[in-house]
């Protein structure tokens, strides 16, 4: 299973998404069962995507990240190409078709 990073700061958060390339991040809640059960399901699917930068964010560790991202629900996960946000997902996420969405977005950055 992939390893993703845990943020737990802003400052942390800024340097992640102020990188050029590929960057992943999951946003949850501890108390979340949808936010539990679906983590794992997608640490999976980043195991073939290993050039994605992954980072996992605990919104009640970093609470700004909710007003910075427009984040109402969670989980959330965001696809961000070289800092900008691409993809956005939230609270049930079908894996099989989330998984086909990466696939596009990575060929085509890798293509470049």
């Amino acid at each position: 299973m992939t390893a993703f990073k845990t943020i737990t700061t802003s400052a942390e958060l800024d340097a992640f998404l102020n990188k050029d390339g590929l960057s992943f991040l999951y946003i949850s809640r501890p108390n979340c069962s949808v936010c539990v059960s679906l983590l794992p399901q997608i640490k999976t699917v980043f195991e073939e995507f290993i050039e994605v930068r992954t980072a996992y964010v605990n919104a009640e560790d970093v609470p700004e990240v909710a007003g910075r991202f427009n984040i109402f629900t969670v989980p959330v996960l965001i696809l961000f190409v070289d800092g900008r946000e691409y993809l956005r997902e939230a609270r049930i996420v079908p894996i099989e078709p989330f998984k086909e969405k990466l696939k596009k977005i990575v060929n085509g950055y890798n293509a470049r």
